[in-house]
Formats: structure tokens, sequence, C-alpha cells
């Protein structure tokens, strides 16, 4: 073997250790999590691994923690800012990728600088016009403040202008109007920049505890996060039924991702290539 291939071969075996360490350290947490959440009711950290597995602390957690409601309101608000977000993104992201207008470098501009300013910092004049349109209390509450984002914007406009124009122009020499094309041609193309928005959105969504702490005070719109949060509130010392909360309440948006990676890794990938 000559030294050339044993200098690559060790490189690939250092690089291939360094990311095995660097998941093992990532993934630990939720390992510890996942274990002690099967540990026997009323277990403690300090007694250690157990080989006495036990579900009762999911059926237990479930049924305390009320989370039946917690998951439909959870999936109808992610499901409903997802698709207010794919639908402005997508129009928006066409209309600054492919249409000529003045002022859309300013646009532009504007909407990338609406990923430095935090909702936390917009909270109070998004709480005043809630309250101006009745919608405190109520689903609009949860879905309308972030039906729009300037990420996703950015992201399909990105995605949109890596596409041949000579696509577009064959469907217009059909006869195809603008929103047709963006139907039929651009859309189906950009399948994984929509597939990565829909993950950060929706997993984004499912994780979001402010709106519904902010926002609401009602039971019956009890999002999943809010649910967890008071969960821990009262079983603070129960540590397997805690660990059992938060599994039932991670697991959905790990399958959601683990389903849609692939795409998700190429539409991330593919952002950057023109400006």
């Amino acid at each position: 073997m000559s030294k050339n291939n044993w200098n690559l071969k060790f490189s690939n075996f250092f690089r291939l250790g360094v990311l095995l360490l660097g998941a093992l350290i990532v993934l630990l947490p939720l390992l510890v999590v996942f274990f002690t959440s099967f540990a026997p009711p009323g277990a403690t950290l300090e007694a250690g691994p157990t080989s006495n597995w036990s579900l009762a602390n999911y059926r237990n957690a479930w049924e305390r923690g009320k989370f039946l409601l917690a998951f439909a309101n959870s999936t109808l608000v992610a499901i409903a800012v997802t698709a207010f977000q794919m639908v402005t993104s997508a129009l928006a992201g066409y209309a600054l990728a492919r249409l000529k207008f003045r002022g859309k470098q300013a646009l532009l501009l504007v909407v990338l600088a609406t990923l430095v300013i935090p909702f936390q910092l917009l909270v109070i004049p998004i709480f005043l016009v809630l309250k101006w349109g009745h919608l405190i209390n109520t689903y609009g509450a949860l879905i309308l403040p972030t039906g729009v984002n300037g990420f996703g914007i950015f992201l399909l406009r990105q995605y949109f202008q890596t596409i041949p124009v000579e696509l577009e122009e064959a469907a217009s020499i059909d006869g195809a109007n603008r929103l047709q094309i963006l139907w039929r041609v651009m859309l189906p193309l950009a399948r994984p920049a929509l597939v990565t928005l829909f993950l950060f959105t929706f997993i984004a969504e499912w994780n979001d505890l402010f709106k519904p702490l902010v926002f609401t005070t009602r039971p019956e719109l009890r999002t999943v996060q809010l649910a967890l949060a008071e969960f821990q509130e009262q079983f603070t010392n129960n540590w397997p039924l805690m660990m059992a909360a938060v599994t039932i309440a991670t697991v959905p948006v790990m399958v959601l991702f683990l389903i849609g990676q692939g795409k998700f890794i190429r539409g991330i990938a593919t952002t950057g290539i023109k400006n």
C-alpha cells in the first residue's frame, strides 16, 4: 500500500471518528431521556439504569398531561402556519426571483432585515393588533402572526433562481400565464426547497411555547409545549414521568425530520447557488 493511500485511509477514518464522536455527544442526552422514560414509576436518576422497563410512565403522562387535545391543537396550528408560509413564500419568492419592478432590491433587503428581528421584540404591537381584531384566545392568534416568514421567501427566491429561465419561456410560448408557470413548472421543480420550508416551519411551530403562552389563556387552546411546561411544573420530582412526557412531545417532529431529511439537505445546499 502506497503512502498516499495510507494517508487517505487514515484521513477518512479520522473524519469518521470525529463525526461519530459528535453524533454520540448530540445523541447522548436524547438516549438518557429515552431510557429514563422506561424506568419504574417514581425511580430517581441516582438509581442508575434498570432492567425493569415499563410503559406505565407513557400511559400516565398521556392521561395526566391531556396530550390528546394538545396534539390536536399543535397539529392544527403547525399545519395552518406551514400552509400559509408555503403559499406566501412561493408567491413572494417567485416575484423577487423573476419579476422586474421598481424597488425590488430594496424590498429584498427589507425581507432579509426581518430575519434579524426577534419575534419577542414585536410581541406588544402584535398583541395590540390581535386585541383590536378580537383574535386573542383564538386559533387566529396562534396562526396569523407567523403566517409570513422572511426565511421562507428568501429560501424559495434562491431556489427559483437555480431553475433555468428557458423552462418558463417554453411554458409561456404554450400559453401559460405567470400563476400557471409557478404552479405547473416552478413548484414541482422546487420540491426540495418546499420540503425544507415545510420541515423548518412545522418543527418551529410544534416547538413554539411563546405564542400560546402570551396570546391564549383558554385551556382548550393548549398546545403540546404549553401542556409539557404545565406538566413539568406538576411533576418536578418524578423524572421517569417527565422524561416520558418529553419523549411524547419530541417523537413526532423527529419522525417527520427523518422522513424528509434527504430533500431537506438538498434544499439547504442549493439555496446559495445564485445571488
